[in-house]
């Protein structure tokens, strides 16, 4: 019969490989299928475990721009996709801080604001910013204007009033959408999946050829949709975060992907001692070891503003879930 986990009960095989199992007095007939999907109940039972794993994940993960394990919010400026963001960073074009552009305007080897809501825009070639004086003084000449210079990279003790018959460079510069798209993320949390398998090393193996069940806490944190906006200069961008799925890596070369964050296991339940209705490794382990499983979710931020939109893609990984997968035996004496 089969035994509590933890205790291997002696075992043979007959003459053409079948295993069979030891019970006093009787021989017993291989177990068949519909005695495997119950012996499943027993084994799963007494892995689910709600606490979410603490152990990180050094693996690689897929695609889209990801943050270090642990670490809720990453650098989301970052404009190469395959490089993990460095921790607690912003935007270096944001300098000091006040509302800005582009992120390509530099005064004295530093990077500025390319648009204050005080002094107006930034002149890279002349280190002014302009802003056009309002009322416009009785007298100006038809085709110009005077305008509000702040230079030395927006000292006030520098500001004078100009007469030009053009704006000057950079005028008027209307922020980039994607760039407040990123902003308005900035300002919201992606969690990693807290992922949950049965069965679970900590708790006991698991058989091999048996389904194992995998699901992560559902929510807006970690599914989604998450929704945020970021304005500036009269543009507002908004952004709508949701995973589009959950990839399993089950430590043995095989990946499963998952639409939602999976059914946990009741044992209790009607399905109990079967396969998982949403999220599972079906067919099971094919051979006996300790695996190394962890979930990625892919997210994707879409964004919309400006007569424009578009598609930032995310991804968190969860820490690593050991699972021990056993052989069903069976002898006979």
């Amino acid at each position: 019969m089969l035994t509590r986990w933890g205790r291997r009960p002696a075992h043979t095989a007959d003459g053409r490989g079948r295993l069979l199992a030891t019970h006093p007095g009787r021989l017993l007939a291989a177990t068949r299928p519909a005695r495997l999907l119950a012996a499943i109940g027993l084994v799963l039972a007494l892995a689910v475990v709600a606490a979410p794993p603490t152990v990180t994940v050094a693996a690689a993960r897929e695609g889209g721009i990801e943050c270090p394990i642990g670490q809720n919010d990453c650098d989301v400026w970052d404009d190469d996709p395959g490089n993990p963001g460095n921790p607690g960073g912003g935007n270096p074009g944001d300098g000091d801080g006040s509302s800005g552009g582009s992120g390509t305007c530099q005064w004295n080897g530093r990077v500025i604001a390319c648009y204050d809501d005080l002094l107006g825009w930034f002149n890279n070639g002349d280190g002014c910013y302009y802003k056009l004086s309002q009322p416009q003084p009785e007298g100006t000449p038809e085709g110009k204007q005077w305008y509000t210079a702040t230079c030395n990279g927006g000292d006030l003790g520098t500001q004078h009033e100009v007469l030009l018959d053009a704006p000057p460079p950079g005028y008027g510069t209307p922020p980039d959408p994607e760039e407040l798209a990123r902003r308005a993320l900035a300002s919201i949390s992606l969690l990693p999946p807290r992922a949950t398998v049965a069965p679970r090393k900590s708790i006991g193996p698991g058989l091999v050829g048996l389904p194992v069940w995998m699901w992560a806490s559902p929510g807006k944190a970690y599914f989604g949709t998450l929704e945020a906006s970021a304005s500036d200069r009269g543009l507002t961008v908004s952004i709508a975060a949701k995973v589009d799925k959950i990839v399993w890596d089950m430590g043995n070369g095989d990946k499963v992907t998952c639409r939602g964050p999976g059914t946990p296991y009741d044992p209790k339940g009607p399905k109990a001692g079967g396969p998982s209705p949403d999220c599972g490794y079906h067919g099971g382990y094919a051979k006996a070891d300790t695996y190394e499983i962890f979930a990625t979710t892919h997210w994707n931020v879409h964004w919309t503003g400006g007569n424009q939109s578009g598609d930032i893609p995310q991804t968190r990984t969860s820490g690593i879930i050991q699972v021990q997968i056993d052989e069903l035996q069976v002898v006979t004496r």
